[in-house]
């Protein structure tokens, strides 16, 4: 099988690799820009470089886009501007990354290898402030910053290649990914970020309270599902949350992190303006749909998780240390 990662040197593309590559029988392209606007460098693809094709480029080239999609039986997009707090700052190019580019690789499939399966990596916060009970697919979507909103057109673009083109397209929607390779940049993810400063044995600062309930899920397991879907034709046309069992409060996650890495501290402070304004509040979400379907279900808890990445970041760190 022969699959193409874009964004494949970011956070969940570096993880997807190495699980694609667990298979023995996937050959695996991957597309990055290596912008180090979103902290993207070839670091986490180091020491898997030679098994895999690696291009240098960015979606919206679309003679080089055009060269990445052929002769590809399976496309899953890892590109993305991530950040919620850029994106109400330069909304123009998270509308670029999101939404232009999602379609520049939309219609490259369509024109040269309409055959593939594409599926695209969204986000759960398209559903935006929820007025209560558990979310789900049919939950109406009311984003709150512009990542989101693009995030939630992209989605839609995908559908009516699906309706219109018979384009084989799948949506799942992750929420807080953690693991290997994560950004320790507060606007890439927070759980992320929170594992790089206990890691580093600095504070863990929080807004607030910090009592907002988030779900939150191993990057592995999101692996797994992407890899499946990518394989499984029951899952056309349709978008899906694709989450974990557990559902914490932010400033349960950070006290866990400080255990399992047994470093750090968790320091409180006021909420920024604009961080208050798009916060979404207490999160709870259902993947049952998704999970009836595939049988697909997370395979790490909280814990486990967490144990599992402070073990591959200690061993990719020299002399061991902690």
């Amino acid at each position: 099988m022969n699959i193409l990662i874009t964004g494949g040197a970011g956070f969940m593309g570096a993880n997807l690799v190495r699980r694609c590559l667990a298979e023995g029988n996937v050959s695996v392209t991957v597309m990055d820009s290596l912008d180090p606007r979103f902290l993207s460098t070839m670091d986490a693809l180091r020491d898997v470089e030679s098994s895999i094709r690696f291009i240098e480029g960015d979606l919206r080239d679309d003679a080089l886009l055009v060269e990445a999609v052929m002769g590809q039986d399976a496309i899953i997009n890892c590109a993305a501007q991530t950040s919620h707090t850029l994106s109400m700052q330069d909304p123009v190019l998270d509308a670029q990354i999101n939404c232009i580019a999602t379609l520049k690789l939309l219609e490259a499939v369509r024109r040269h290898n309409p055959e593939a399966t594409v599926v695209y990596t969204s986000t759960s916060s398209v559903i935006g402030q929820h007025a209560g009970g558990v979310i789900d697919e049919d939950t109406p979507e009311r984003p709150t910053d512009i990542y989101s909103a693009n995030n939630l057109g992209a989605e839609k673009y995908h559908q009516i290649y699906h309706e219109a083109h018979d384009l084989t397209t799948v949506c799942l929607r992750f929420a807080n990914l953690y693991g290997p390779f994560g950004k320790r940049d507060p606007q890439f993810g927070f759980v992320n970020y929170f594992i790089g400063c206990a890691a580093a044995g600095e504070e863990i600062v929080i807004f607030g309270d910090g009592a907002q309930i988030r779900n939150v899920m191993y990057v592995e397991d999101a692996c797994d599902i992407l890899l499946q879907a990518a394989r499984d034709p029951r899952l056309a046309g349709t978008i899906y949350f694709a989450t974990g069992d557990e559902h914490c409060s932010i400033l349960q996650v950070a006290e866990r992190i400080v255990s399992v890495f047994e470093r750090g501290q968790v320091r409180h402070v006021n909420w920024p303006d604009q961080r208050r304004r798009i916060e979404i509040g207490n999160v709870r979400i259902s993947s049952e749909r998704l999970r009836s379907l595939t049988g697909w279900r997370p395979r790490y808890d909280l814990a486990a998780g967490l144990q599992r990445t402070r073990e591959i970041i200690k061993a990719a760190t020299p002399g061991g240390a902690r």
